[in-house]
C-alpha cells in the first residue's frame, strides 16, 4: 500500500533509493585539501563563487560528505549539519538533496561549506577514510560541481581537546575552537582572501565512497537560537548552569568580551550519561568581543559554561535541532501519573532519534534494534508520519549489513562492532519490528526488497529440533535482557514464533504460498509442543532452567499467542510475584497483562515500576534501568529508548486504539480502562487524525471517536451497547462498525 491523501508527502521510494541506484549521471568529483590527512577530527573549509544568469524556481544540489557539513550561500546558513552518518551498506554513502534556489541571486553567488571529518569508526558510523566533499548541482543552464574550481583549506581553528575524549562507541570527537587561528569571514561573500585550489580525489561513485544513496529521512528541524530557561552561577562565579526546557539535542552559543587565549569549556549534565564520556566543547578566545557556536550537538537538561577569570559573558544561548517530525499524538487521563509517564516517554523517544533510532544520545548514539522495535511502535502513537521514515531506513540498513553466512547484527551502521544478539534480531524481523512498521504505516515497499534475506535468516541460520522448537542460538552475545533470572530458551521460542508469524504474512503478500505454508506448519508444531515442553502446571519454565520463574518468559508466551485462556489466571499470579524484567522487556510484561484482560493490575504494575522515574522532578526522560548510575544497568543512562513502552500501551490498550487494516484504514477502539474513569488519545495516521475519549461511571461507559475520512472504526465495549449518537445503522451486542464521522457510543462496562 501507499500513503494516500494529504500524507502523500510521506511516501518515500526506499525500494529504489536504498538499492543505491543513481537517478541521473553524477558530474561532480569528490574534493578535499591537498594538506588533508583525513585524520580524526579534521575540519576543512570550502568556497566557490558561482555566476548565474537567471535564478530558477527550483535548483537541487546533491551534497555528500564524510562526515558532516554546514552550508552557507550568500552569507545565509542553508544547511545546519548536513549528511548522515555513513553506512547504508558496508560500502556505500548517503547524500542530501537541497533546494538552493531560494538563496541564489543573479550574478555572483558565494557558496561556502564547512566539513567535519570524524576520521574514526563508531557504533553508528563507518568511516570512508577520506575527508571529502561532493557537491553536484545541475539545472537548466547551470552546473555547480565540486572540482578543482573550488577553493579549500584545512580549518586550523578546529582541533582536539586534551583527554578525556569521547568513549570508543562514538565516532564524534570533542571540539576545541581557537579563535586566534580562525580565518575570519572565510565563508562570507565579503572575503577578500584566497584559499588553495581544491584537490580532486575520485569520481562521485568511486571507492572508497561507492554508490550514493539518497537521504531517506528529512533534514533536521532547526529550532533556531533560543534563550535558556534559566541561568544560575556557581558560588565562585566561574560556572554558568543554564537550564534547558527538557532533554534535547543542542549546540551551545556564547558571546563574550575577553583577552586572547582564555579557554571556555562547554559541557552538559549528561556528559557522563551511562558512565562513559560523551561530547564536550572548548573555545579559546581572541582579543575583544566575539561570538561562537560549537557545531557538535550534545544532549541534556542543562548546559554548563566554565568561564575563566578575565572573561566577561555578554550572552549565552543554545540552538535545538532534531529529527523533523511533529508531536501529533496525545494521551491524557484522570490520573496525572500516567499523563506524565506518556509525556516522558514521548520526550525519550524524540531525544533518541537522529541519524538513526538510538538506544541513548550520550553513551552510544547507536541503532540497537531491541530498542528500535519499541521506538518504532511508539512513533505511530506520538509522532506524525514523517517519523516513519527513520524505521524504514533502519530496516534497509539492518538487512544491507547481513553477513555472508546469513546472520544479521546490530547496531549498524558500525565500523567497530559486529556482534550478533540473536533475540534482538528475532524481535527486529518479527511481529513487533518489521511487521508493525508495515502494518501501522501501510507502506509495504520494503517487503519485497528484504524478504529473501529475511527468509534466509529464519530458515537457514536458525535450526529447529525434533519437536519443531528453535534451537537456542547464543550468537556473539547471548543476551535476552538486562537483569537476572532470564529463561533464554523459553523466550527464544516465543520470539522465533513471532518472527515466523511476520514472515508468513509477508509471504502471503508476495504470493509465496509455499513459504507461507511452511511458516504455518512450523508455527503449528511449536504451538502443539509448547505446553509439553515448558508448562509446569503453574508457569512456563525451561526444564533445565534453575532461576526464579521469569516474568519475561511468561509475557512473551502470552503476546506470541502460545497461551490458552484457561492459563491466564495462573500467569497473572506469576506476574504479580516476579519482577525481573528491565524497562526493555517490561513493555511486553505489561502488554501481556492487557492482552489477558487484567488492565487493573497492568496499570498497578506500570505505576509501581515507573513511579521513581515519573516522580523525578529533574529528568524529562526515562532511564535505562529502574534506577540511575549504579542502580541502573550498564551505567544506567537517563534517556534510554527502550523504556517508553508504556506510551504505546496507554494509547493502544487503555484507549484501545489499534489498526485492523494497514495504515489504520480500519481500526479498533476497544478500551481497557482498569481503575481509570476517563482517558483520551489522539494519533496521526497516514489516513488522518484519530481521536478517542473514554469515560466510565460505575457500570456505564461512553466512547467518543472521530473516524477520519475514508476509514472505518470498530468500537468494542466490555458490555452491551445501548446507543450510538450520529449513527443510523445497526450494531451487534457489544460492537459497532462506524464509517467516517464523529460518534458517541454508550453502553455498559463489565
Amino acid at each position: 500500500m501507499k500513503y494516500i491523501s494529504c500524507f502523500l508527502v510521506c511516501v518515500f521510494s526506499l525500494f529504489s533509493v536504498l538499492r543505491a541506484e543513481s537517478q541521473e549521471k553524477w558530474k561532480a568529483l569528490w574534493i578535499s585539501s591537498e594538506h588533508a590527512q583525513s585524520a580524526t577530527n579534521e575540519w576543512v573549509s570550502f568556497r566557490k563563487v558561482a555566476t548565474i544568469d537567471k535564478v530558477p524556481e527550483k535548483l537541487i544540489a546533491k551534497i555528500a560528505a564524510d562526515s558532516k557539513y554546514w552550508l552557507w550561500i550568500n552569507d545565509e546558513m542553508v544547511v545546519f549539519e548536513g549528511s548522515l552518518k555513513r553506512g547504508p551498506s558496508p560500502a556505500d554513502t548517503y547524500y542530501d538533496e537541497v533546494d538552493i534556489a531560494p538563496y541564489l541571486k543573479k550574478g555572483d553567488n558565494t557558496i561556502a561549506v564547512l566539513l567535519w571529518h570524524f576520521g574514526q569508526n563508531g557504533f553508528s558510523h563507518l568511516s570512508s577514510g577520506r575527508a571529502a566533499l561532493l557537491f553536484d548541482c545541475q539545472g537548466e543552464g547551470i552546473e555547480i560541481l565540486s572540482n578543482r574550481t573550488w577553493q579549500t583549506a584545512l580549518n586550523h581553528a578546529y582541533m582536539d581537546t586534551e583527554a578525556p575524549h569521547p568513549n570508543f562507541r562514538l565516532p564524534e570527537s570533542n571540539i576545541r575552537f581557537d579563535a586566534r587561528r580562525n580565518v575570519e569571514g572565510w565563508n562570507l561573500s565579503s572575503f577578500k582572501g584566497n584559499l588553495e585550489t581544491a584537490f580532486e580525489l575520485v569520481a562521485a561513485e568511486a571507492a572508497p565512497f561507492n554508490k550514493l544513496v539518497k537521504r531517506p529521512i528529512p533534514m533536521w528541524k532547526n529550532y533556531g537560537i533560543q534563550e535558556y530557561k534559566s541561568i544560575r552561577k556557581s558560588a565562585k562565579g566561574d560556572t554558568l548552569f543554564c537550564a534547558l526546557p527538557y532533554n534535547c539535542h543542542i549546540t551551545p552559543y556564547l558571546k563574550v568580551e575577553a583577552p586572547a587565549g582564555k579557554m571556555i569549556g562547554m559541557i552538559t549534565d549528561h556528559y557522563l550519561g551511562g558512565g562513559a564520556e560523551n561530547i564536550r566543547a572548548e573555545y579559546i578566545t581572541r582579543d575583544g568581543v566575539q561570538e561562537y557556536e560549537s557545531f557538535g550537538w550534545m544532549n541534556g537538561h542543562e548546559v554548563r559554561y566554565i568561564i575563566p577569570e578575565g572573561v566577561k559573558v555578554l550572552d549565552v544561548k543554545y540552538r535545538e535541532t532534531g529529527y523533523n517530525t511533529e508531536f501529533a499524538g496525545t494521551f491524557s487521563c484522570n490520573d496525572e501519573f500516567y499523563n506524565r509517564l506518556w509525556q516522558k516517554s514521548a520526550r525519550t523517544l524524540y531525544v533518541t532519534m537522529r541519524d538513526t533510532y538510538m538506544d541513548c544520545p550520550d553513551r552510544e548514539r547507536a541503532q540497537w534494534w531491541g530498542d528500535e522495535v519499541n521506538e518504532l511502535g511508539e512513533a505511530f502513537y506520538a509522532l506524525c508520519p514523517k517519523s516513519h521514515r527513520l524505521a524504514l531506513k533502519g530496516i534497509y540498513e539492518l538487512m544491507n549489513w547481513q553477513r555472508p553466512d546469513g546472520t544479521i547484527f546490530a547496531p549498524v551502521p558500525a565500523g567497530n562492532w559486529s556482534r550478533e544478539l540473536p533475540l534482538q534480531m528475532l524481535a527486529s524481523v518479527g511481529h513487533y519490528g518489521f511487521y508493525t512498521q508495515y502494518y501501522y504505516s501501510g507502506n509495504d515497499e520494503f517487503v519485497p526488497v528484504v524478504y529473501d534475506r529475511l527468509h534466509r535468516y529464519l530458515h537457514e541460520v536458525w535450526q529447529v529440533d525434533s519437536d519443531g522448537m528453535p534451537i537456542t542460538r547464543h550468537g556473539d552475545w547471548s543476551w535476552g535482557d538486562w537483569g537476572e533470572n532470564i529463561d533464554l530458551d523459553l523466550m527464544t521460542v516465543s520470539w522465533y514464533y513471532l518472527a515466523l508469524k511476520a514472515e508468513r504474512e509477508f509471504a502471503l503478500m508476495l504470493n509465496k504460498q509455499t513459504d507461507a505454508q511452511e511458516d504455518e506448519r512450523m508455527m503449528q508444531r511449536i504451538a502443539d509442543n509448547f505446553d509439553a515442553r515448558f508448562w509446569t502446571g503453574t508457569a512456563y519454565r525451561t526444564p533445565s532452567y534453575q532461576g526464579e520463574t521469569d516474568d519475561r518468559g511468561q509475557a512473551m508466551a502470552v503476546v506470541a499467542g502460545l497461551v490458552t485462556k484457561d492459563k491466564y489466571p495462573k500467569i497473572c499470579k506469576v506476574l504479580q510475584k516476579e519482577w525481573h524484567a528491565s524497562p526493555y522487556m517490561e513493555k511486553y510484561v505489561l502488554e501481556a497483562l492487557f492482552q489477558m484482560d487484567y488492565p487493573e493490575y497492568a496499570l498497578e504494575r506500570m505505576k509501581k515500576r515507573y513511579q521513581k522515574m515519573v516522580d523525578d522532578p529533574y529528568y524529562t526522560t526515562l532511564w535505562e534501568g529502574w534506577g540511575l548510575g549504579s542502580e541502573g544497568f550498564c551505567g544506567g543512562t537517563g534517556n534510554h529508548a527502550w523504556s517508553g513502552g508504556p506510551l504505546t500501551l496507554l494509547s493502544q490498550c487503555v484507549c484501545g486504539v489499534r489498526p485492523t487494516a494497514p495504515g489504520f484504514a480500519k481500526f479498533q477502539v476497544k478500551p481497557q480502562m482498569g481503575t481509570l474513569t476517563e482517558a483520551s488519545a489522539t494519533l496521526m495516521s497516514v489516513n488522518g487524525e484519530i481521536k478517542t475519549n473514554v469515560k466510565r461511571e460505575k457500570n456505564k461507559l461512553s466512547v467518543t471517536v472521530i473516524v477520519p475520512k475514508g476509514t472505518e472504526a470498530e468500537v468494542v465495549l466490555p458490555g452491551k451497547i445501548e446507543s450510538v449518537e450520529n449513527f443510523s445503522g445497526k450494531w451487534e451486542k457489544n460492537r459497532v462498525v462506524l464509517p467516517s464521522g464523529t460518534y458517541i457510543v454508550k453502553g455498559k462496562n463489565k
